[in-house]
Formats: C-alpha cells, sequence, structure tokens
C-alpha cells in the first residue's frame, strides 16, 4: 500500500471515528436529556388585554392616565361632564319629594273620608227621620179627610212633603255610599304600607338611584392593576357605552403560550414543570413554570379562515397545539417580561404531572374587580333625609 493510500485510510478511520464519537455524544445527550425533555422556540408571552370603556354615554373632560402608565386598581382613569347626570339627579330628587307629598296625602284622605262617611250617616238618620215625621203628618191628615177637618190643599202640601223626604233619604243614602266607596279605595290604596313603603315611593327612590349611579359612573376606574396600553379616547370625543377606550395589562399576570408539534404532545402532562428563556434576557435569566394546560386545538383550527385539506392536492403539515405555561410570579417580578416576546420552553417530561395544574393555585384563574361596587350608604342616606323632610310634622 502505498503512503497515499495509507494516508487516505487514516483520514478516513479518523472521519469515522468523529461521527462515532458524535453519534454516542448525541447519544448520551438523548438519552440523557432530549427523550425526557420537549422543547420550542415558538413560544410567546402572552397577558390579559384589559379593555377600559363606559357605562354611560358622555363627553371626555378629562384623561388622567396615557401609554406605558403604570397604574393600580381604582386609579381614575376618565373623567366624564356630569352636567347632564347631575340635572337627572336634581330631578330624580326633586321626584322622590313629589312622591312623598302625593302619597302622605293618601294617608291624610283616609281621615277626612271617615269623617264623611260619619256625616254621611248622620245625613241618612236625619233624612230617615224626616221622612217618618212627614208620613205621619200626612197619616192623620188623611184620617181627617173624610170629615172635613183638613183641607184638599194642605193634605196635598202633606203628600209633596213625603216625597220630598224620600227624595232626601235617597240623596243621603247616595252620598254615604260614595263616601264609603271612595274611602274602600283609598284604604285599599294605602293598606299595609307607610309613607316610605309605599310604592310610588319606593318607584321614586329606584329612579334616584339610578340617576346617582349614572353620576358616580362619569368617573372611570381602573379596573386591575397593570400598565396602559393602546389608549384611543381623546378630549371631547363623544362616547357611547361600551366605547374602548384604552387597555390595561396586568403585567403580573402573564403566561407563555408554546406552540410544540404535535408530535411532541405524547408524553407533555398538565401539571409538569418547564424552563423558559426570554431573548429579552438570554440564557442569563431563566423563567421556571408549570404547565397549566394543553389547548384544545391547534391553531389553524381556530383561525379566521380554517384550512381545507379536501382538495386534489393534499401535502401533510405537521401541526402545532398551544401549550399554557403558568410563570412563576416573583420571578416574573424580579425580571418583567412584555406582552408579545419571544421565548424558547422546555418541559420537563419527568416531573409529576397533577390532573390540574390549577388544583395548586384555584385562584389562579378566578379574576373579579371590585372597582364597579358602589357602596349603597351615600344614596340610601339622601333617600332617607328627603323622605323625612317632605314628611308633613
Amino acid at each position: 500500500m502505498t503512503a497515499t493510500g495509507k494516508q487516505r485510510t487514516r483520514l478516513l478511520l479518523g472521519a469515522t471515528g468523529i461521527f462515532i464519537l458524535i453519534g454516542l455524544i448525541y447519544g448520551a445527550w438523548w438519552l440523557a436529556f432530549a427523550s425526557h425533555h420537549e422543547s420550542t422556540d415558538d413560544a410567546y408571552v402572552h397577558g390579559d388585554l384589559v379593555s377600559v370603556s363606559a357605562q354611560i354615554p358622555g363627553t371626555v373632560v378629562s384623561i388622567e392616565a396615557d401609554d406605558t402608565d403604570r397604574i393600580v386598581q381604582g386609579a381614575l382613569l376618565i373623567t366624564l361632564d356630569g352636567s347632564d347626570t347631575q340635572i337627572a339627579l336634581a330631578q330624580a330628587q326633586a321626584a322622590l319629594a313629589q312622591a312623598v307629598r302625593r302619597t302622605q296625602t293618601l294617608f291624610v284622605q283616609n281621615d277626612a273620608l271617615a269623617a264623611d262617611v260619619e256625616m254621611g250617616q248622620a245625613n241618612v238618620e236625619q233624612a230617615q227621620t224626616q221622612l217618618h215625621k212627614t208620613q205621619n203628618d200626612l197619616q192623620r191628615r188623611n184620617a181627617l179627610r173624610d170629615s172635613g177637618g183638613v183641607s184638599g190643599e194642605e193634605l196635598l202640601h202633606a203628600q209633596v212633603a213625603v216625597k220630598s223626604a224620600q227624595v232626601s233619604l235617597a240623596q243621603a243614602r247616595a252620598g254615604l255610599a260614595a263616601a264609603q266607596a271612595t274611602l274602600a279605595t283609598n284604604q285599599a290604596l294605602t293598606r299595609g304600607s307607610t309613607v316610605a313603603s309605599y310604592p310610588d315611593v319606593l318607584q321614586a327612590a329606584d329612579h334616584l338611584r339610578q340617576a346617582w349611579l349614572a353620576n358616580t359612573r362619569t368617573h372611570i376606574p381602573a379596573p386591575v392593576d397593570g400598565m396602559i396600553a393602546q389608549r384611543t379616547t381623546q378630549l371631547g370625543q363623544r362616547i357611547q357605552p361600551g366605547t374602548p377606550l384604552m387597555t390595561i395589562v396586568p403585567l403580573q399576570n402573564l403566561w407563555v403560550e408554546a406552540n410544540f408539534k404535535e408530535n411532541q404532545l405524547h408524553d407533555v402532562r398538565p401539571g409538569q414543570t418547564a424552563t423558559l428563556v426570554s431573548d429579552l434576557y438570554g440564557s442569563d435569566v431563566v423563567y421556571h413554570g408549570i404547565v397549566q394546560g394543553i389547548s384544545a386545538g391547534s391553531g389553524g383550527a381556530f383561525a379566521l379562515l380554517p384550512a381545507q385539506n379536501a382538495s386534489g392536492n393534499w401535502i401533510k403539515i405537521i401541526q402545532r397545539v398551544p401549550v399554557r405555561i403558568r410563570l412563576d410570579p416573583k420571578e416574573l417580578q424580579a425580571h418583567p417580561l412584555r406582552v408579545g416576546l419571544s421565548m424558547t420552553a422546555t418541559v420537563n417530561l419527568d416531573s409529576t404531572p397533577t390532573p390540574d395544574a390549577n388544583a395548586t393555585n384555584p385562584d389562579h384563574t378566578r379574576q373579579n374587580t371590585p372597582v364597579y361596587d358602589h357602596d349603597p350608604v351615600e344614596v340610601d342616606t339622601l333617600i332617607q333625609r328627603i323622605i323625612q323632610e317632605n314628611l308633613a310634622s
């Protein structure tokens, strides 16, 4: 064998040895790490985009926060012109006062109508007495008519007196019946209630509460802590209920959606641990998370125009399924992230999964805000004051 042949043989053996060594190293790496982990760099930071909108129509007169501002829950963001709501509130107060006075009149009328009924009964008794007297007079004159003791004119006057007494009695009975009916109607309207609990007063009080609430809603608060983004409203803008005014991103409650290939998800389970690296900080900062859940479908399944594969020319494309990974709030606070940033996610398949990743933190997915809860003490105190001021002493 020539020197050149020997040299070629040594090179081939050396190359073969290098490939074998690389294969052994890869095999060792795969057995030690890759077979126990699934990774993807198709991962992005996500977060809630809380839309701020008005609950009543109005004109924007003040804007207290702008893009990139950090705000706390309950902070004033936008103020609407309150001229209309203040007028409506004043009208509601006047309507309540009027309802109280009108209702009290019904209760006062009960006593007056009861007196009318007593007077009607007295009038009936008086008319009955008068009728009995005229009838007796007519009987006496009829007894003397044959003997000529009374004249025909006197007898006629007695008969007229009886008819007049009968008419007076009928009128007295009709007046008594009308008074009794009016009293019964008025008592039916007021039975079982007071001025404060009368339906008309309660309805006026509810209208006052509604007007007070509308006036309160001219001040739009921040529903959550976070950072302002996408402010779209301007001073002087006329807005309607539900019009998006700005968006708040709660940066303390971010998560990562890692899009794994479908053939990577065989052993991925909710509750497994994951490590994540952000392009923002590089490998020097490692986040630790927990797989919260796997999406119900691939990204293409929920697209605006889903792919239609029932065609003649079909090419199979491996789909990607979003996997939601919850981040550690302490690590997120130490190294803040922003929505949309790129991440590299690695799931540890050997970690012990749980049936529900939220079982360790049941409050994680529960969201609520108290900023739209209004204490009714103020308006209830106003209502009671108006009622007391308009009740006759």
